[in-house]
C-alpha cells in the first residue's frame, strides 16, 4: 500500500511534519513501513520561468537565445534548441548549480540526478537549462498535456508566476510511503485509513470527506433493478445511475494526485471510479446503461463451461465457482475482477450505471488465481471489505460527478443488503487491559486515545462501539493491542509476568515413550520412522488370512500410487522393510525400534475418524535371539512398575510369527503386545534371509497398566538364605511355568528368583532339558530357619511333579 503525504493532508491539514518524522511515528504506532520515496530528490534550484524575448543563435542554426523571468531582478540567458517554445510561454528552469532527474534509461547511470551548470553554447553564455516533463521524473503518462519532445509549458490556467517553485507547481513536491499492511488491518488499504491512523498518531484533527446528498427528483428504480441469487458471495450491491454524460479530462487536482499513486489519468469517469477506490479502498465498476438487456442486474454464479469475454479482450473458461454480474440475457462481467467488453464504457455512452458493492474475498480470490487475472479491484475484495463502505464509496463518487459538471445523478439508489452488518459493542475493561500490558494507564487517558480511532464510548454501560470498518478489534486484547501502540511500546516498562507457579513435565504417556527410548537405545536398538500409508499387498506378505481384521483398512481418495493407498492396520511391514534393507545391504547387525499409529476403522464404509492407535515396534536380527528380546521388554515392564506382573502366554494366533516361537505379553486379562520369530515365509517374502525377532506393544494399555508409585523398604536387617535347584522337564514346558509354581508356592518369603542356566545334551535324555534357579528367601522381621525354607522348597516341587518335573540327579 502506497500513501502520498500530500493526499494525507487533505483530510489531516494539520499534518506539518517531515518525511523522516512520519516515518517514525507511524512505525511506532503500529503501521509497518518498508520504505519511502522523494519525488523530489533529484530535482534541485528548478523555477517557473517567463520567456521574454528570443533571438537566434549567432553561430548555431537549431539554437536561440533566450531572457528568462524567474522573478528575481534581472531576467537570465537561457540557450535553447526546444522547438516547442515562444516568447511568453512559462516554463520550469532549473539555475546553475540545481539538479534534474536522469532521463528514463539513464537511471543507473545517474541515480543522484544531473546536476546543471551554467556554460557556453556555441560561445553564447547559458546559465541554466528549459526542463521537459522527463527531466522532472515524471512522464507524459501523468501529465498529456507535455510535449513528446520539448520543453513543459504551463497552460495558461495554471495560476504559476516566475520565481514560484516549479516542482511544486507541478505537484512533484511530494513524499510516497510504502507500507505493509497486514490482512487483519483491510481499513487501511485505503487514503482514508492511513489519513486515520495518521490524525490519531499525530493527535491531529481527522476530517474525512463531506459527502453531500445527490441526485435530481427521478428515482434509479425506474432505470435499473437488481437481483442477487447468491447472496453468500455478495452480501451487499448497491446500484446509481447518472445521466446526460459530459465526459472530458479530470480537473487538475484529480489528475495530480492519481498520479502520485501511480495511476495514469483516462478521463473523467474512469478517473473518479480509480479514486474512489484509492480514497475508501472500495472499488467500483461502470456500465454503459444502453448495454443492460432489460434494464436488470443478475448477481450469479457462472455455469460450467461458460466462455467470457472480458475488457482486455481475452475470452475466459468460467466455472460455477465464479460469480458474475448478468443483465437480463447475458454476463456482463466477473464480480470484483474486471467488466466485460460487451457493457465496456466508450466516448458515446449517455448514460451510466455504477456499481459498489461487497463480495466475499476468499471466492474473488481463487477465482482471480483460477482465471489468471489479477486486477487491483480483485487485490482489494481479496482483503475482505466492510460491507458498509460500498453506499459510503457509491455516494462519494456521484458527488463528485456533480462537482465536476461530469453528469446528472439520477436520485435514490439501488441497496440490496439483506443481512447488514451492525458494530460491536465490547466491554470497556481498563483494569484487564493495563494487566495485561503491564502498564498503569489511566482509564480517562485509554477512553481518548479509542475516540481518536473513531470508536465511541457508553457510559451507563460501560461498552465500546466498535465501527465496522474495523474489523480486527474483537476482544478486550484487541483493544489493549490499540491502548498500547498509541500509549508507545517503548514507554512499556519492563516487568516480570505474572502467574501461578506451575510444574513443567511431558505428559504421562509421553514420559512412558520417553523411557522406553531409553532403555531401548541402552540396549543399542535405533529409533526409525515409517509410512503410515501402506500398499494392500502388505497383508498377502505377511500371510494374513482373507477375513483377517488387518484387512479391514482405511483406503486414501487421492493416493500417490497403489503402494500408498491405504492406512496402516499392523505397524510390522514397515520394520521388516527396514531390516530387510540392512540385510541385503549386509550389516550383519540390526536393532531398531518405531513408535508409528496404526489407523483402524470404527466401521466401513467409514462412518467417522478411524482409531488412531500408537504401537511400538521393535526388530532385531544377528545378535540375540527370542530370549534376548524377551529379556528387554521385562527390564522396560519392570521399570514401568510392572515387575512381576506381566507374563508370556504361548500362542499360534499370528501367522506371521513362527508357530512355536510366539508369545502374547499380558496382565491378568490385558494383552499389552505379542513377542516372536519371524516366520521364515514372511522372511522370504521379505527378500532376507536372517532369522528375525520382533515384538508389537500396545502402548494405550501399557501406559494405562504402568505405574511410578513406588514404595520405599528399608535396607534387609535379616540375612537370607539362597537355595538352588536343578530341574529336569520335556522340551515342550516353558520356564515360565515353573516360575508361576515358583511366585505362587514362594509367598512373602520369596525375595527373588533367578534362571541361570539351560541344559540340553548327552548328559540328558532326548526330548528332554534341564534348567536351574536361583532363589532367595527372607523374612522382614525376623531370621529364617532351615526347616521353614525346606518346607518351601519341598512344596514347590511337589507342585513341579504334577507338571512331570523332577529334581536333576
Amino acid at each position: 500500500m502506497n500513501t502520498p503525504i500530500s493526499w494525507l493532508k487533505a483530510y489531516v491539514p494539520d499534518l506539518d511534519v517531515t518525511a523522516e518524522e512520519f516515518v517514525d511515528a507511524i512505525t511506532l504506532s503500529g503501521s509497518h513501513v518498508e520504505g519511502y520515496e522523494r519525488k523530489d530528490k533529484n530535482l534541485e534550484k528548478i523555477v517557473v520561468g517567463k520567456i521574454l524575448t528570443m533571438e537566434k543563435h549567432p553561430d548555431a542554426d537549431k539554437l536561440v537565445v533566450c531572457q528568462v523571468d524567474i522573478g528575481a531582478e534581472e531576467p537570465v540567458q537561457i540557450v535553447t534548441g526546444a522547438k516547442n517554445v515562444k516568447v511568453g510561454d512559462v516554463i520550469p528552469v532549473v539555475l546553475d548549480g540545481g539538479k534534474v532527474a536522469a532521463a528514463h534509461g539513464d537511471d543507473n547511470t545517474y541515480p543522484d540526478g544531473i546536476k546543471i551548470k551554467k556554460g557556453k553554447l556555441r560561445g553564447v553564455l547559458s546559465n541554466g537549462m528549459m526542463c521537459g516533463i522527463e527531466e522532472l521524473g515524471s512522464s507524459r503518462d501523468f501529465y498529456p498535456e507535455a510535449p513528446e519532445d520539448g520543453v513543459y509549458v504551463f497552460p495558461e490556467t495554471s495560476g504559476v508566476k516566475p520565481g514560484d517553485n516549479a516542482v511544486k507547481a507541478l505537484g512533484l513536491d511530494d513524499v510516497v510511503v510504502e507500507y505493509e499492511i497486514t490482512s487483519n488491518r483491510v481499513d487501511c488499504f485505503s487514503i482514508i485509513g492511513m489519513a486515520r491512523e495518521a490524525a490519531a498518531t499525530f493527535d491531529k484533527p481527522f476530517y474525512p470527506p463531506v459527502v453531500k446528498e445527490t441526485g435530481n427528483d427521478e428515482d434509479v428504480n425506474d432505470y435499473i433493478k437488481v437481483e442477487v441469487q447468491d447472496t453468500d458471495l455478495c452480501p451487499r450491491y448497491t446500484a446509481r445511475v447518472v445521466k446526460n454524460l459530459k465526459i472530458g479530462p479530470s480537473p487538475k487536482w484529480m489528475q495530480e494526485r492519481l498520479a502520485s499513486q501511480g495511476i495514469r489519468s483516462i478521463n473523467n469517469l474512469v478517473d473518479i471510479t480509480n479514486y474512489v477506490m484509492e480514497e475508501y479502498g472500495q472499488p467500483m465498476h461502470a456500465y454503459d446503461l444502453s448495454t443492460i438487456a432489460g434494464n436488470k442486474i443478475v448477481v450469479r454464479r457462472a455455469k460450467d463451461g461458460d466462455k467470457f469475454t472480458t475488457l482486455d479482450g481475452q475470452e475466459r473458461n468460467l466455472d460455477n465457482n465464479v460469480l458474475m454480474i448478468c443483465d437480463g440475457e447475458k454476463e456482463i462481467g466477473i464480480a470484483g475482477i474486471m467488466g466485460g467488453e460487451n457493457s465496456m464504457v466508450t466516448d458515446e455512452i449517455s448514460t451510466l450505471l455504477f456499481e459498489a458493492a461487497c463480495f466475499d474475498g476468499t471466492n474473488i480470490r481463487l477465482s482471480s488465481r483460477r482465471l489468471n487475472l489479477a486486477t487491483d479491484a480483485a487485490f482489494k475484495f481479496t482483503k475482505g471489505l466492510d460491507p458498509n463502505l460500498a453506499l459510503e464509496a457509491m455516494n462519494r463518487a456521484c458527488q463528485l460527478i456533480e462537482e465536476m459538471g461530469a453528469g446528472e445523478v439520477v436520485g435514490g439508489v439501488v441497496d440490496v443488503y439483506p443481512d447488514p452488518v451492525m458494530p460491536k459493542v465490547l466491554p470497556f475493561e481498563p483494569d484487564k487491559m493495563n494487566a495485561l500490558l503491564g502498564t498503569d494507564v489511566k482509564p480517562e487517558e485509554m477512553l481518548y486515545y479509542f475516540d481518536r480511532l473513531g470508536l465511541t464510548y457508553d457510559k451507563e454501560a460501560n461498552t465500546l462501539t466498535v465501527p465496522t470498518f474495523r474489523q480486527d478489534l474483537n476482544c478486550m486484547a484487541d483493544l489493549a493491542e490499540e491502548v498500547a501502540r498509541f500509549y508507545g511500546y517503548d514507554k512499556i516498562p519492563v516487568s516480570l509476568p505474572k502467574g501461578e507457579a506451575t510444574v513443567g513435565k511431558l505428559p504421562y504417556n509421553q514420559r512412558i515413550e520417553a523411557i522406553c527410548r531409553d532403555i531401548l537405545e541402552g540396549n543399542g536398538f535405533s529409533g526409525g520412522m515409517c509410512y503410515s500409508f501402506e500398499s494392500p499387498k502388505v497383508f498377502d506378505k505377511l500371510l494374513l488370512p482373507a477375513d483377517s481384521d488387518y484387512r479391514k483398512t482405511v483406503t486414501i481418495s487421492n493416493p500417490l500410487g497403489e503402494d500408498f493407498s491405504i492406512m496402516r492396520t499392523i505397524s510390522l511391514n514397515g520394520m521388516l522393510t527396514s531390516l530387510a534393507t540392512n540385510a541385503n545391504r549386509k550389516n550383519k547387525v540390526a536393532k531398531l525400534y518405531e513408535f508409528g499409529n496404526v489407523y483402524l476403522p470404527k466401521a466401513l464404509p467409514l462412518t467417522e475418524l478411524p482409531e488412531e492407535r500408537m504401537k511400538l515396534t521393535i526388530g532385531m536380527y544377528g545378535d540375540g535371539d527370542f530370549f534376548d528380546l524377551k529379556g528387554v521388554l521385562e527390564e522396560l515392564t519392570d521399570k514401568l512398575g510392572l515387575k512381576g506382573q506381566c507374563t508370556y502366554v504361548p500362542t499360534t494366533e499370528y501367522p506371521f510369527l513362527h508357530p512355536g516361537r510366539q508369545a502374547k505379553i499380558v496382565k491378568g486379562d490385558e494383552l499389552i503386545g505379542v513377542i516372536g520369530q519371524v516366520h521364515p515365509e514372511v522372511c522370504d517374502n521379505y527378500s532376507f534371509k536372517a532369522e528375525a525377532y520382533v515384538a508389537i506393544i500396545d502402548m494405550p494399555t501399557l501406559v494405562e497398566l504402568s505405574s511410578f508409585d513406588i514404595k520405599y523398604e528399608g535396607i534387609a536387617k535379616f540375612p537370607g538364605s539362597t537355595r538352588d535347584l536343578s530341574l529336569v522337564m520335556d522340551k515342550s514346558i516353558f520356564v515360565g511355568q515353573i516360575e508361576e509354581v515358583i511366585k505362587k508356592c514362594g509367598g512373602k518369603l520369596l525375595e527373588s528368583y533367578k534362571l541361570f542356566d539351560v541344559y540340553e545334551g548327552e548328559q540328558i535324555a532326548k526330548g528332554k532339558k534341564s534348567v536351574a534357579y536361583t532363589m532367595t528367601f527372607r523374612a522382614k522381621d525376623r531370621t529364617l530357619e532351615t526347616a521353614e525354607v525346606d518346607k518351601i522348597i519341598d512344596k514347590i516341587l511337589k507342585e513341579l511333579s504334577k507338571l512331570g518335573i523332577e529334581i536333576r540327579a
